[in-house]
């Protein structure tokens, strides 16, 4: 047989495997055997040193011609096989569409974030613009723009967490207001603030009191504000949060940075003020401290308490939320346990 028969051989068996190929796999093993490096068309090749130079252009014609062919066939077949394992694949992993899908948990605010928001949204709708500032405060800011000079005894009244002398962690968002007043300009209208946020104390954890709690205080300086202003806004607050019916008290009581002070509590809301464990049999839940801005805090703010006037006032989101919800233990805030924070779903 010559080397023209044997490429036809070739060629005709090479083809024969290609279609009886059923996987690629078996596909690439033809390939390799038929046009690899140790095949027997690359043998053939390599032999054309031997034919005559008459014959050679001739025979490398034919073997490219083989190759070709060989090659054809290979690309038509593998297209086909790829196919099939395209159509096999989508087959064995088809979706049902009528099947009912997995269930997916949607996550949600935090109850205190609730909380804060629904007050801020009720302070909004009054007015008063939401401020924030840093957590990490200066002493200066924190208590002695709060009427609160070094050595003062009130001071005690709030065990701080220091980074230095003159650094700490604020215990209050109170210098939130300070910074504020410093930049408002009261030629363009009065100011109308709170200022929501964490606040940190040297405090026991335990089932009323956290090192780390939430706190929002309001400010309100003008011309010609009273007290009853600050009545006024406490009532609307009290029956936002707590129901229509509320109703709320004053007490005198100190704070070093308002003077008149006033602790207001707010009528029992599971008793309506009959007397029950919540409110200690008393008819009343204290909710917040108030009272008018001392002139002294006016007056190291640039602002002339002669003709200018303000109230502010400070409460807690936690405890707000503790007295609405009939919470007994503030660590389950902090917890992050979903079982307690999905009673608390938002509503659409």
């Amino acid at each position: 047989m010559d080397l023209k028969d044997n490429l036809q051989l070739l060629s005709k068996e090479a083809v024969e495997k290609i279609e009886a190929a059923k996987d690629l796999k078996t596909l690439d093993q033809v390939r390799v055997a038929y046009l690899g490096k140790k095949g027997p068309i690359t043998e053939i090749s390599k032999g054309m040193k031997t034919v005559s130079p008459e014959e050679r252009p001739i025979l490398g014609a034919l073997v490219n011609e083989v190759r070709n062919e060989i090659t054809t066939n290979l690309e038509a077949k593998k297209a086909i096989l790829e196919m099939e394992k395209i159509n096999r694949d989508l087959e064995s992993e088809s979706i049902d569409v009528t099947l009912p899908g997995s269930h997916v948990a949607v996550g949600q605010s935090h109850v205190l974030t609730q909380i804060m928001e629904e007050i801020e949204d009720l302070f909004i709708g009054m007015g008063y613009q939401i401020i924030e500032g840093p957590e990490v405060e200066e002493d200066s800011y924190n208590f002695e723009r709060m009427n609160l000079p070094k050595e003062h005894p009130a001071r005690d009244m709030q065990d701080t967490f220091y980074i230095t002398n003159e650094i700490l962690m604020r215990t209050h968002t109170s210098p939130v207001q300070a910074r504020t007043m410093d930049k408002h300009d009261f030629s363009k209208g009065s100011l109308k603030m709170i200022s929501p946020g964490k606040v940190y104390r040297r405090d026991s954890d335990d089932a009323t009191h956290s090192h780390q709690f939430h706190q929002m205080e309001g400010l309100v300086v003008a011309k010609d504000i009273t007290m009853g202003d600050l009545k006024g806004t406490l009532e609307v607050f009290a029956k936002k949060l707590f129901g229509a019916e509320r109703e709320i008290r004053l007490r005198p009581s100190y704070f070093p940075f308002t003077e008149p002070s006033v602790e207001v509590d707010v009528s029992c809301f599971k008793c309506s003020g009959k007397g029950c464990n919540v409110c200690k049999h008393t008819g009343w839940i204290e909710i917040l401290g108030a009272g008018m801005v001392h002139p002294n805090v006016l007056e190291m703010s640039g602002i002339d308490a002669t003709i200018y006037s303000g109230y502010a006032f400070g409460l807690g989101p936690d405890r707000v939320a503790m007295l609405k919800y009939g919470i007994d233990d503030i660590r389950h805030f902090y917890q992050n346990d979903v079982r307690f924070l999905n009673q608390f779903k938002v509503k659409e």
